[in-house]
């Protein structure tokens, strides 16, 4: 059986978020494999009861499922998050898996920023509805390209036009926008940071990975 497309795509799903009233809801995020151990995520998935960004041990459990297309795929490797490093830079955080991951090979970190016009992949496993959100049960997956380049972020124009189905939603955040050449394998150059609403035409405000590859690097090498 040959090995599934696009298996360092990582689905983050928790069901017991804590809310101020005392209760508790549901949340997903997307991210990608970066190390075995580690994936790196939008920082805004790991916060406190009042929304504000920490890190550490999280607080609440935190799944992070590789490996699948769909949830109903059979296969595919799920950990929990044991840690969370957040950026100084971006909405962008490193989590700690609870165990390697070692049948997926992880995305490469850009460490240069793209060209202009450089083709990027998307995936994610965010809302398919621009009014119901929840996760979707198959990974998105979408086609851009480099518009403008800024300081720390970087702005990309879709290919086709944009739908729920091939462009970040909510419940996207964190996802991947990379580069392969046999989506299996590639390098991880941007995340869902900010855009239009879905699916609404217009520049995707993607956060840039090289402005923290050595910081994330840092992490990795830390443990």
């Amino acid at each position: 059986m040959p090995d599934p497309v696009i298996p360092f795509n990582a689905k983050l799903t928790s069901q017991d978020i804590p809310v101020p009233d005392g209760t508790v809801r549901s949340g997903a995020c997307s991210g990608s494999l970066v190390d075995p151990e580690w994936v790196v995520t939008a920082g805004h998935c790991f916060h406190d009861v009042n929304d504000v960004r920490v890190g550490g041990k999280p607080r609440y459990h935190m799944t992070v499922t590789l490996g699948k297309l769909k949830d109903s795929d059979t296969g595919g490797e799920s950990a929990e998050v044991i840690d969370v490093r957040q950026s100084a830079l971006n909405d962008l955080a490193v989590v700690k898996l609870s165990k390697p991951i070692t049948g997926i090979t992880p995305l490469k970190l850009a460490d240069e920023p793209p060209s202009k016009g450089q083709p990027l992949k998307f995936a994610g496993w965010g809302s398919v509805s621009a009014t119901v959100v929840a996760p979707s049960d198959h990974l998105k997956r979408g086609n851009f390209t480099v518009a403008k380049i800024r300081q720390t972020t970087l702005e990309a124009a879709p290919v086709v036009t944009r739908t729920v189905e091939n462009s970040p939603c909510k419940d996207d955040s964190g996802g991947p926008f990379f580069t392969s050449d046999d989506d299996r394998t590639g390098t991880l150059v941007a995340i869902v940071n900010d855009g239009p609403a879905c699916p609404q035409p217009g520049l995707e405000v993607i956060a840039r990975v090289d402005v923290v590859a050595n910081w994330i690097h840092q992490q990795i090498n830390e443990g």
